[in-house]
């Protein structure tokens, strides 16, 4: 359910919170750092009691942090206690969230939106077609009603919104619309990103440098833009258990050979951990970009 301390790219330090007990999500985006969603739904629901939560962030909450930030292994708005979760986590310091943005369209979504500190939306085309190779949604979604609901929920929304594209090799993007659509929108900050993970299809392949900087520079036409092409450092939180830490990241988030040599230092861990948990089909190795990483492996 918590996981962390992250260190990134877009918000500082960051306590995870993982609010779906297992891969739900209303995308099964063809780059997905998690795999390929077993679960496609748009149905919003109860999995956790608020109360859960906040208890949990309360044990996990040992040093202060930029952003308590729900990004879990699937599209947070999900949680029908969403709204409830981030009010009661308010105590604590500046509340997150990372959504793909396709239930916005939902006042009731939007209402549980306005309570976060920091919205990220994720707005990868314009383009009804496109949209649907790349992201792959639930076949009952439109393009058409989420970009109204982003509109509209940027129009009453007094926090901090961000948005993210992320960019693939082998698709035509039509920079001029997203740009336009960003510039209505008014996001305080757009980033251009790459895969720089194990994507959830093996053809995936982040654009070509000439392509991004294409984007940043119609972009910035209209918006405060920035790149998203880095890894992140290797500042992560540990709990003195390294299982466990390892468990909770990779669920959400594939760790680079490095990153996993450093949690195992802090939580005074030999590799023998890593090895058990991968005998145990827990978890597993996957190459991308001429690095080794370690993902969760779900059944």
């Amino acid at each position: 359910m918590i996981f962390g301390y992250v260190p990134s790219r877009r918000l500082g330090r960051s306590l995870g919170v993982n609010n779906l007990p297992e891969k739900l999500c209303s995308y099964s985006c063809v780059y997905c750092q998690i795999g390929r969603t077993k679960h496609l739904t748009i149905e919003r629901r109860e999995f956790y009691k608020p109360e859960e939560i906040r208890k949990a962030v309360e044990n996990a909450l040992k040093e202060k942090v930029d952003y308590i930030t729900f990004v879990p292994n699937g599209e947070p708005t999900l949680d029908i206690n969403l709204g409830r979760s981030a009010e009661m986590l308010k105590d604590f310091g500046r509340v997150a969230i990372i959504s793909n943005s396709s239930l916005i369209w939902r006042e009731d979504v939007r209402q549980d939106l306005n309570v976060f500190d920091l919205v990220s939306l994720k707005l990868d085309t314009t383009n009804e077609r496109l949209w649907r190779r790349i992201n792959r949604p639930h076949r009952d979604l439109k393009l058409d009603k989420i970009l109204e609901g982003m509109l509209e929920f940027s129009g009453n929304y007094g926090g901090t919104l961000i948005t993210e594209t992320m960019l693939l090799d082998g698709f035509e993007y039509d920079f001029e619309s997203i740009a336009n659509f960003l510039k209505e929108l008014k996001p305080d900050k757009a980033y251009i990103s790459i895969p720089i993970r194990p994507p959830a299809e093996k053809w995936v392949k982040p654009a070509k440098p000439y392509v991004v900087m294409k984007a940043y520079e119609v972009f910035s036409k209209y918006v405060k833009v920035d790149l998203l092409t880095d890894y992140e450092d290797l500042n992560f939180g540990f709990s003195g258990d390294a299982k466990r830490d390892l468990l909770s990241i990779t669920s959400v988030h594939p760790l680079r050979e490095e990153a996993v040599l450093e949690i195992l230092k802090k939580d005074k861990a030999d590799f023998s951990v890593v090895e058990e948990l991968l005998e145990e089909g827990k978890l597993e190795i996957k190459e991308f970009g001429g690095k080794r990483f370690y993902v969760r492996k779900f059944c």
